[in-house]
């Protein structure tokens, strides 16, 4: 079995018409690659504040520490791929609660939850993020960098228990293409007698994500729709 490529992942998001949580990645780099309807996406790094429009045909990405938050202004619908498939969903997206929570694990932990009615919870978790997004982006618009180093730091400090996990998801997927690398640099081809084709329907029913309802595609479990000799 594979991934999908690059170690990547790929899911549909229908954004909430009152818009997504505001967070960042503290490994991973994301892509909207806008399908439909408009909206823009809020961001802020060490260079500010800035709004992007989102249109169909848009795509724009963020690295590692970008804080994003995607805007619903008519039906803004995105396709979401994500480096480190895995990472997101096992802790490296860190939601911008007040600092004082993301410093506290045991705090993040509750606030992050989603207990009860669904999306009740969301909103809840939502609002929360949005508030301490609005201290940062306050901060920052009045040229006081503190508040955000303070997040980074917490959120850094927050993530470091599950470098390990990470490490191994991220080591499989350079182990691969390294291995072929080296394989062809010697002049054996054989992986290329193997290839397959594989597909992964989204999961239904879509889920609760952080910015919106998501059709998350399995990469790591998929279909064989055809395969090589093994």
């Amino acid at each position: 079995m594979t991934t999908f490529p690059g170690g990547t992942s790929v899911s549909r998001l229908a954004v909430y018409a009152d818009g997504g949580t505001p967070h960042l990645h503290t490994v991973s780099t994301e892509a909207y690659v806008v399908t439909g309807g408009t909206g823009t996406l809020l961001t802020l790094d060490t260079n500010g504040l800035r709004e992007t429009p989102l249109a169909a045909g848009s795509t724009v990405w963020f690295t590692p520490g970008t804080i994003h938050r995607a805007v619903n202004h008519d039906d803004l619908r995105v396709l979401v791929i994500m480096s480190n498939a895995g990472l997101p969903e096992a802790g490296d997206a860190v939601m911008t609660f007040p600092t004082e929570i993301v410093a506290d694990p045991d705090r993040y932990r509750a606030a992050a939850r989603l207990d009860g009615d669904p999306a009740e919870a969301v909103r809840r978790r939502r609002d929360l993020a949005v508030e301490g997004f609005q201290r940062l982006a306050a901060a920052a618009e009045k040229g006081d960098p503190q508040p955000l180093e303070e997040f980074y730091d917490a959120a850094a400090a927050l993530v470091r228990p599950l470098i390990d996990g990470w490490r191994r998801t991220v080591d499989a997927t350079t182990r691969r293409a390294t291995g072929m690398l080296d394989a062809l640099g010697s002049g054996d081809g054989g992986h290329l007698r193997t290839s397959a084709v594989f597909g992964s329907p989204p999961a239904d029913p879509p889920r609760w994500g952080m910015c919106g309802r998501l059709g998350a595609h399995d990469v790591h479990h998929p279909i064989v729709l055809s395969e090589g000799n093994r």
